[in-house]
């Protein structure tokens, strides 16, 4: 007998998991592993049991499939992507020859996903799913606005922060921290590549080593020899640079 395709099914919806998971019981080779109802679980769970195919619903509340495929590097299974109305993501998937379940959809219609999906274990190489995957996020990611969340990954937890939840964000050697109001988070990204993924209404740098939210600037401070600093709705006080200063007055 072949070995069964391990299989993970990710989906916020509990009905949405169990329909999947009873439509793949007719067909012994596929294995269910598990079910994930978030993107940060599901991110974890296939970082740990390394699935050979996943069922992945791309509107979820935390963040989107999209965002979970980002977060595996090269290492991407074979997904069948699941989808309840972005036509643009349909076309995209049809481009790169990669499979999608459009909701809601019948069981012939989640049979020809699942042999397809099956076929494409059996014949493809691996390296070229990723290849048309990263194609895929690619694509995606050079027609979406900015960051709306953020992924942070910390020990055994995957949060996904909201950008608008974020008051300032400080270099912190090679990586930044995000302050929020309840607590601060470090996250594994140089602060000029977090910068170019905010939208530049909503986050300024006031110094090479912090960007603060325009929501959250109260007041400009006079300092020392004609210098200010930008206070936050919190009290925090942050230096605010000469080639910063015209730009966040203006915005402001």
């Amino acid at each position: 007998m072949a070995t069964p395709i391990r299989t993970l099914i990710v989906d916020d919806e509990p009905l949405a998991r169990r329909k999947i998971r009873n439509l793949l019981k007719g067909d012994v080779e596929f294995y269910v592993i598990g079910e994930c109802g978030s993107a940060a679980e599901a991110v974890m769970s296939i970082i740990r049991e390394r699935p050979d195919l996943i069922f992945l619903d791309i509107q979820m509340p935390d963040a989107d499939g999209f965002a979970v495929l980002k977060q595996l590097g090269d290492k991407i299974p074979v997904v069948v992507f699941v989808t309840a109305h972005d036509q643009y993501a349909i076309r995209a998937f049809e481009v790169h020859a990669l499979d999608y379940l459009l909701k809601p959809f019948d069981r012939n219609r989640f049979e020809a996903a699942a042999q397809a999906a099956k076929a494409r274990l059996k014949k493809d190489d691996p390296g070229e799913v990723g290849r048309r995957t990263v194609a895929l996020l690619e694509e995606i990611k050079a027609t979406t606005s900015y960051l709306e969340r953020i992924l942070i990954k910390s020990n055994t937890r995957v949060l996904f922060i909201k950008t608008s939840d974020i008051d300032w964000i400080e270099a912190e050697g090679k990586y930044v921290r995000l302050h929020s109001t309840k607590e601060s988070f470090l996250h594994r990204e140089a602060i000029g590549t977090l910068e170019s993924q905010l939208d530049p209404k909503k986050f300024i740098r006031v110094h090479r080593s912090a960007i603060v939210n325009l929501d959250r600037v109260k007041e400009l401070e006079p300092w020392f020899h004609g210098e200010y600093r930008v206070v936050l709705d919190d009290g925090t006080r942050l230096s605010l640079s000469r080639t910063c200063r015209r730009k966040l007055t203006d915005l402001l």
